[in-house]
C-alpha cells in the first residue's frame, strides 16, 4: 500500500512542523546554552532553571515562531529538493540520483530555505531567550507573526534578515546532513537486502543522518544564534562574532552540542517518519507518459 507514491511539495513542511511539538523544549534549552558566554549550566540544570523561573509552559516559549519557521524554512527546502529530484528522475524511484547530485540539490534547497526562513528563525530565537532578559527589556512578542511584524515596524526590513548569511550557510549544511544523507542512507539500507521500505528503515536512516547533521552544523548553529540574539551594533559582522566566541576556546563553538543532538535526533527522526507516512497515505502516483 502506497508503494511508488511521490511526496507532495508541502509534506516536508508538515512533517517538520509536527515534529516541533515534541522537540521544542529541547530546542529552547539549546538556545539558552548557546547564548551563555561562559559555561555555567548544563542542559538539565538549564531546563530546571527555565521551569523554576517561568513554569512548565516556559519550555514552549516561542512555539508559534518555531512552527512558523518550519512552515517557511523546512517547507521550502523539502519542496525544492523533492521537486528537483523528481524532475531529474522523472518520478522513477528505481533511478536513484548519484550522491553528488543529491548533495548539490540539497545545498541549493537549503540556501533558499535558510533565506526564506530567517525572519521566523530570528523571532524564534528571541522568543526562546526572552525569559533570560530583565523584565523591562523583554520583547514580549505575542506569537511568531506578531514578532515578525514588530521587527519590521520597529527595526526595519533589513533587521528581519539579521544573521541571514550564517542562517543560509547553516541551512545548506543542515539540508545536506538531513535530507541528502537521509536519502542516501535509506537507499543504501534498501539496497543491502536486509531492509524494506518500513518505519524501521526510516528510523535507522534518519538517526544516522541526524548524527552527521549535528556534527556538521553545530559551530554554525552557535554563530547563528548569537548573531540573531545580539542587540543592534553588538557585533560588527560574522568575523567579529567568531572572534568573540573564540575567546572561550574551540569548544565555545560547540556549546549546547548534547542538547542539540538530543533535539535534532528526535526532530529528524519524527520529521522523516511523518514525511514517509504522509507520502505513503496521501502521496500521488506518477502519471504514465503519453506517447
Amino acid at each position: 500500500m502506497g508503494e511508488g507514491r511521490l511526496p507532495r511539495w508541502y509534506f516536508g513542511g508538515m512533517g517538520s512542523a509536527g515534529a516541533v511539538f515534541f522537540t521544542h523544549p529541547l530546542d529552547l534549552i539549546k538556545v539558552h546554552l548557546q547564548t551563555q558566554q561562559t559555561v555555567r549550566k548544563g542542559a538539565v540544570s538549564m531546563g530546571v532553571k527555565v521551569v523554576r523561573n517561568g513554569g512548565v509552559l516556559a519550555l514552549y516559549n516561542g512555539l508559534s515562531a518555531s512552527i512558523l519557521r518550519q512552515l517557511t524554512y523546512s517547507l521550502t527546502r523539502f519542496a525544492i529538493y523533492d521537486t528537483m529530484k523528481n524532475r531529474i528522475t522523472s518520478g522513477d524511484s528505481s533511478r536513484p540520483l548519484p550522491f553528488y547530485q543529491k548533495t548539490a540539490i540539497a545545498m541549493f534547497a537549503g540556501a533558499i530555505g535558510g533565506f526564506v526562513g530567517t525572519p521566523a528563525d530570528l523571532v524564534n530565537v528571541r522568543m526562546q531567550n526572552d525569559i533570560k532578559i530583565p523584565l523591562d527589556q523583554r520583547r514580549n512578542y505575542k506569537h511568531g507573526i506578531d514578532g515578525i511584524y514588530r521587527v519590521f515596524r520597529d527595526e526595519g526590513v533589513q533587521r528581519m534578515w539579521s544573521g541571514s548569511s550564517m542562517a543560509v550557510t547553516r541551512a545548506m549544511f543542515m539540508t545536506f546532513g538531513q535530507i541528502a544523507l537521509y536519502d542516501q542512507y535509506k537507499q543504501m539500507l534498501l539496497q543491502s537486502g536486509y531492509f524494506q521500505d518500513t518505519v524501521t528503515t526510516h528510523f535507522t536512516a534518519s538517526f544516522m543522518a541526524a548524527v552527521c547533521a549535528t556534527a556538521i552544523t553545530q559551530p554554525l548553529d552557535v554563530m547563528k544564534t548569537r548573531l540573531m540574539n545580539a542587540s543592534p551594533g553588538e557585533f560588527k559582522g560574522i568575523l567579529d562574532c567568531v572572534a568573540y566566541t573564540a575567546r572561550t576556546g574551540p569548544m565555545g563553538f560547540f556549546k549546547g552540542f548534547i542538547p542539540a543532538f538530543v533535539r535534532l535526533g528526535p526532530h529528524t527522526i519524527l520529521t522523516f517518519i511523518f514525511f514517509e507516512q504522509l507520502k505513503k497515505n496521501f502521496g500521488y502516483y506518477k502519471e504514465p507518459s503519453r506517447q
